[in-house]
């Protein structure tokens, strides 16, 4: 199994990730996290923390001389913003935020013990341990890639520039849709056996778990709802060239619960983001005085930013479904099972 843990505050001292279940022998170029690292912090409307960090990664266990050993991979990536305890506390919490649940639920009266963890910073290991399971999958041609579907509405980039424009102007954010797909996937990962089994089940939940993701779907998605079977389901055919494939895509490779050897495509619907900067009615926390919501550093928009997520979180996915099919413990042996296909 491949899974990771983060760990780390919004203005802590840096943030980490163990990866555990990488398979021994797998080459890792530490430039190719932060490439990754970098596209993570670009996009039209991200804010000025964009304009303080220079996320590079160091990873500090599960390695020798650059190849995976088998056993857990520590990543780090320091925050130049360190300054957890200088900060003043927080009892105004922002509506669409964690701010008020998450004090209730740990008892704090403070809602920065909140926002530190709560806070989208703690991405940037996600993306980190996504380009990870990016170069393992590479190792077997499959490719990931993300693109911005649109902003407020609008899909034109002049436009989205525009809109983005506006809503700084009224200290207001945006949402979006982004779209991630991932290409050469084998068919069978994934399994129809169980429910937590499922492909799709699986990447839904990686998806969901992004700040702000607040709607995911594969393929024709919500569309199919409205459609007959006959203009949704993909017909299949064959040829010794291709084998078994489909002669459209609206399931968005995902059949079952299991890939079907089609790109799988995903889309994921982004809110606005909760801070703004014309803060909305809220209620003191000590007080339970009416009062303006707390006004953090933050976004416009960062639906951009969110699609290289969307990649890491796939990719972690896709990557512990296919040693699940074709093992998980030597590069090597997992080829040589890739082969026999």
């Amino acid at each position: 199994m491949l899974r990771f843990m983060s760990a780390g505050e919004s203005h802590g001292e840096c943030m980490v990730a163990i990866i555990e279940g990488l398979p021994a022998g797998l080459y890792i170029d530490e430039n190719i996290i932060n490439q990754d690292l970098f596209r993570r912090q670009q996009g039209y409307g991200r804010g000025g923390r964009m304009q303080i960090e220079r996320d590079t990664v160091k990873i500090l266990t599960g390695l020798k001389a650059k190849k995976t050993l088998g056993s857990p991979i520590t990543l780090m990536i320091k925050n130049k913003d360190f300054k957890i305890n200088e900060l003043p506390a927080i009892t105004q919490p922002r509506p669409g935020h964690a701010d008020l649940s998450g004090a209730i639920k740990y008892g704090f009266s403070d809602m920065r013990c909140v926002l530190e963890r709560a806070s989208a910073r703690e991405t940037v290991v996600r993306v980190a341990a996504g380009a990870i399971a990016k170069i393992f999958l590479s190792e077997f041609g499959i490719k990931i890639s993300s693109k911005v579907i649109s902003v407020g509405g609008q899909t034109n980039s002049k436009k989205i520039k525009e809109k983005i424009d506006f809503a700084r102007n009224k200290k207001d954010t945006l949402g979006g849709i982004f779209e991630v797909a991932v290409m050469n996937v084998p068919a069978g990962l994934g399994s129809y056996v169980h429910y937590d089994r499922r492909l799709d089940a699986r990447l839904a939940l990686a998806l969901m778990s992004i700040p702000a993701i607040k709607a995911v779907e594969f393929g024709m998605g919500f569309e199919a709802a409205n459609k007959l079977g006959s203009q949704v389901h993909d017909q299949i055919s064959y040829s010794l060239k291709k084998g078994f494939f489909r002669l459209t895509n609206n399931a968005g490779g995902l059949e079952g619960g299991m890939s079907n050897a089609q790109t799988i495509i995903a889309r994921c619907g982004m809110k606005p983001i909760a801070t703004l900067g014309n803060p909305l009615k809220t209620i003191d926390f000590k007080t339970k005085k009416p009062v303006k919501a707390s006004v953090q550093r933050s976004d416009i928009s960062a639906v951009e930013a969110a699609g290289v997520i969307g990649e890491s979180m796939s990719a972690l996915v896709i990557a512990d479904a296919f040693m699940e099919r074709f093992g998980s413990d030597d590069l090597r042996r997992i080829k040589k099972a890739f082969k026999l296909k």
